[in-house]
């Protein structure tokens, strides 16, 4: 990681030089001619798409290298620690054969509690009592870190949970025991998981029913789905080299699907260049409120309709390809995930831009449910070094304020914002920037990340 990073700082710094080289230059013809256009290009835009651009504000903005720096190798250190503390802990179980994800631990730690008493209280105050690792206030909406390890020598895996309470408690337990899983939707449904399976953006997919002992906002869905998000390539490619047999066929058929996305979304994306924020929130929106049953599943007619409502117009062709895909690789029952839907037609961030995300979510995000008040978010957002309030042309309170007026109409509540509907607000600003470290810039600034 720290290799990888270390280019972006590199171009941070000498992105910052020439940005200083250009002010300095006088502002000639062609410039005024160049700014003429992108008024125009900005007329046919509504209030909350020139609220939503005023982000892009701090992409030009040079950010701290040596601060950068600092801030990456100290969470270097502590993402190595937290993965030598659970690599130890998963040793420790399957060496000694301890019960994995026992789904009495729940009961065990009740039983535990009920043995202290505490005046005026039926329960103790949280600081007083074990907490058990899946014990969430809103366990379907948490941005959960997982960890888990592949064994090659016998297909089967297991992942744990690291989990932080306050300062000094940490607790490291099985989410998913170890065991041989298969996939359980899409072309591989039935098939073992391999180690082509495993690769940054993937999802993991598991019956829900199979793991009772997972929270039970999450057991009310039939799949569990896992995104990998990091990944040890170097490990991943010294097993490659002793590996079994590749399913060619699968592996060229999932790459002809992905050609047929790209070709709907490289359509799509000057309609959403300017107006991400507004289409990508709206649509979530709007998915949500046809979701009667609450599943997440929606079918054609609803898709299409969406589209028609927020002007999306895909050709009848690349539509009913991209819908046999999502529907083949779903439960096939003529539903689709809306959230697949979604990422399948319009995109989605990197992952390098999504960790930037998550960190910022879960700066705020004190409790760890999922779930930020607004006021949370007012008090954290900091307009300080935006360039407009530099120059004097917007004051901080403006500039927090067109920040909350977008962000508010992304959410399904008025009060609270889930990571679902941060990750969305962010996602549509993403469209409009081809630079990661532009893109970051964005949430390192007003979140001091």
């Amino acid at each position: 990681m720290k290799e990888r990073y270390k280019p972006a700082t590199q171009k941070t710094a000498e992105k910052t030089k020439s940005n200083i080289t250009h002010q300095q230059s006088p502002r000639n013809k062609t410039d005024e001619m160049v700014i003429q256009g992108e008024e125009d290009s900005m007329s046919d835009l509504t209030t909350l798409d020139r609220k939503a651009l005023l982000q892009h504000g701090y992409t030009g903005s040079p950010y701290g290298v040596q601060q950068s720096a600092r801030k990456l190798n100290a969470e270097i250190v502590a993402a190595e620690k937290k993965k030598q503390t659970v690599s130890e802990q998963m040793m420790i179980d399957h060496l000694s054969r301890a019960v994995i994800s026992d789904p009495e631990q729940n009961l065990t730690t009740e039983k535990q509690q009920s043995v202290q008493v505490f005046p005026d209280t039926k329960r103790a105050p949280l600081r007083f009592r074990k907490r058990p690792l899946h014990e969430t206030k809103n366990g379907r909406d948490a941005c959960r870190e997982l960890i888990g390890f592949f064994f090659a020598h016998d297909q089967s895996l297991t992942i744990y949970e690291y989990r932080q309470f306050g300062k000094n408690r940490t607790n490291v337990l099985p989410f998913i025991k170890k065991s041989s899983y298969g996939h359980q939707c899409g072309r591989r449904k039935g098939k073992q998981y391999q180690l082509d399976d495993f690769y940054i953006g993937a999802n993991l997919t598991f019956l829900s029913s199979d793991h009772p002992s997972l929270p039970e906002s999450t057991k009310e869905n039939k799949l569990l789905t896992l995104r990998i998000t990091n990944i040890d390539q170097i490990a991943l490619e010294s097993l490659k080299t002793t590996s079994g047999e590749h399913e060619d066929y699968i592996i060229r058929q999932e790459a002809n699907d992905r050609l047929v996305f790209k070709a709907i979304q490289d359509v799509l994306k000057e309609k959403l260049h300017k107006r991400g924020v507004r289409i990508l929130t709206g649509l979530g929106k709007y998915f949500q409120q046809l979701d009667k049953k609450g599943n997440g599943l929606l079918e054609k007619a609803d898709f299409k309709q969406a589209l028609e409502v927020f002007h999306l117009e895909v050709s009848k062709k690349d539509f009913e390809s991209s819908w046999l895909i999502l529907n083949d690789n779903g439960s096939g029952n003529g539903k689709v995930d809306y959230g697949e839907f979604k990422r399948a037609i319009i995109g989605e961030m990197n992952e390098y831009r999504k960790s930037f995300v998550r960190k910022a979510f879960m700066k705020l995000d004190f409790n760890k449910t999922g779930i930020v008040p607004i006021v949370d978010i007012r008090k954290c957002y900091c307009a300080k070094k935006h360039p407009q309030v530099i120059s004097g042309h917007c004051t901080e309170e403006e500039i927090k304020s067109s920040f909350l007026d977008t962000l508010e109409e992304a959410c399904s509540k008025s009060d609270e914002v889930s990571y679902g509907e941060f990750e969305d607000y962010y996602e549509g600003l993403s469209i409009g920037i081809a630079d990661d470290e532009d893109f970051i810039n964005i949430l390192r600034i007003p979140w001091g990340i």
